[in-house]
């Protein structure tokens, strides 16, 4: 198994986690890993950077079947202007291309993360490990202390 930085990011803070993998020809998406891996798409997470008007960079973690609804996000950022960052803009904020950008690892301190509050109430959930094939699986309660991520309700209602 290749030790990626995230790993040795929670190895480092004690946060149990778990390592799976799939091919690296599988397409690009959340809902293609949930698939390779077996799992229910809510359970991978779509690790996302957006960019307030006032020029702060966020990152925000819904489940590959969750879509964000504006108006909740906007709240949650305090920001009244959100978009997502453009991939140039991730890479210089992450130092990952879009696909498997860790939610822990390479914040600066202060950064914020915010995450899909119905997440919590899933048993297992996954996440880039910051290459492409490679997840880790990690509960809800160890990834919110991992990512210092804050819940909010920012998804549209399920139909």
């Amino acid at each position: 198994m290749k030790k990626l930085p995230a790993h040795d990011f929670l190895d480092k803070h004690g946060i149990p986690y778990e390592v799976k993998t799939f091919s690296a020809e599988t397409e690009k998406g959340a809902a293609n890993v949930a698939a390779a891996l077996g799992f229910r798409e809510r359970q991978m997470i779509k690790t996302l950077i957006f960019e307030t008007g006032e020029g702060e960079q966020l990152l925000v973690m819904v489940g590959a079947d969750q879509h964000i609804k504006s108006g909740k996000l906007k709240k949650a950022a305090g920001s009244r202007n959100i978009k997502m960052a453009s991939p140039e803009k991730v890479l210089e904020v992450t130092g990952y291309r879009i696909g498997s950008i860790p939610p822990f690892c390479w914040q600066p301190e202060g950064f914020r993360t915010i995450i899909e509050a119905s997440l919590l109430e899933e048993e297992i959930l996954g996440v880039g490990a910051g290459e492409w094939g490679n997840e880790i699986l990690i509960n809800p309660e160890q990834l919110v202390k991992a990512s210092k991520a804050v819940p909010f309700d920012i998804v549209q209602p399920a139909e």
